[in-house]
Formats: C-alpha cells, structure tokens, sequence
C-alpha cells in the first residue's frame, strides 16, 4: 500500500509542476519555451523587425536586468522600437544614454537615433506652438546628425541624415 501512496504522491507533486509551468506560460509578456536570454533576444527581435513595437519594448526592457556586456546593444535595439513606435522622448533618452557609453559605429547608430528622435520631438514642439522647445531640439538632433555624417559617414550612405540636417538648418533659419 504505501508504494501506491508514494505513487500517487509523486503523480501529484508532477502534475502540480505542469500545472505551474503552464500557468507561467500564460502569464503576459512569458515565452514558453524561451527561457534562455538568446531565445528571449530573438522574440524582442523578431517583434522589432514585424512592427511590434510595444512587444519589442517590453521584451528588450526585461533582458536589461541580465544583459551585462550586451546592454548598449539593447539599449540602442530598445531606442530603436521606442523610436518607430513614436516615443521619442524615451527614444532619444536611451540613444543619448548608449551615445555617451560607447564609441565607434555604436557611437554613431546611437546618435542616428537620438537625432532622429531629437528631430521628431523638435518639429512637434514646433507644431504646438513652441519655437524655443523646438529650436533646442532641433539643435541637438542638427549637433548629433553633424557627428554621424562626418565621423561616421559609412552610417550614412544614401544621405538621409545629411537631408534631414539641411532640412533642421532651414527651419532653425526660420526661427
């Protein structure tokens, strides 16, 4: 008898494990299966790349606690969603954050983002009315764009930043 019970015993301590694996699974923003940090990168990742901002925030947000040498690279990838999901204040505070880290060609993405970000935030000041808040973004996004094209003109290769920095010089012109 009291193999039965060590049997029954075992099958539910089992049962109530499986039961916990998949109540955690369920929880929002848990990957079954992507327990590792690569298989959580490659979710933020892939949600970044289909346009899941939101998604992709939120998993590059949680990968930061563990990501050790990886975190400027997370941190521009995280830039990078805030930036195309429209967030630009949180795009271009991350950007500055990886910018004043690093050097090199993550120097110079960082600061592509942060411009970019800078510029946004700069023309809708703009369109509210304030030309002072916009001016100052606009000088910043024109500063960080002013480094990318000449330290870094690899990063620019069909002139996008060189075209947005004549476009901030015009409206800086109408200020």
């Amino acid at each position: 008898m009291s193999i039965i019970m060590q049997a029954v015993s075992k099958a539910r301590a089992g049962l109530l494990g499986l039961v916990s694996v998949f109540l955690i699974s369920c929880a929002p923003g848990a990957q079954f299966g992507a327990t590792s940090f690569q298989a959580q990168y490659g979710t933020a990742r892939t949600a970044l790349e289909a346009g899941r901002y939101d998604r992709a925030i939120s998993g590059y947000t949680r990968l930061l606690s563990e990501a050790g040498p990886l975190e400027p690279r997370l941190r521009l990838e995280l830039a990078h969603s805030y930036l195309r999901a429209g967030k630009f204040a949180q795009a271009a505070q991350e950007a500055r954050r990886v910018a004043s880290s690093q050097s090199g060609a993550a120097q110079g993405a960082a600061l592509s983002v942060q411009a970019t970000a800078d510029h946004e935030l700069g023309l809708a000041a703009l369109a509210a009315g304030d030309s002072a808040k916009g001016g100052a973004f606009l000088r910043q996004a024109d500063t960080a764009m002013k480094q990318v094209v000449t330290t870094y003109p690899d990063l620019d290769p069909l002139g996008a930043l060189a075209a947005r920095r004549a476009s901030i010089a015009v409206r800086l012109r109408a200020l």
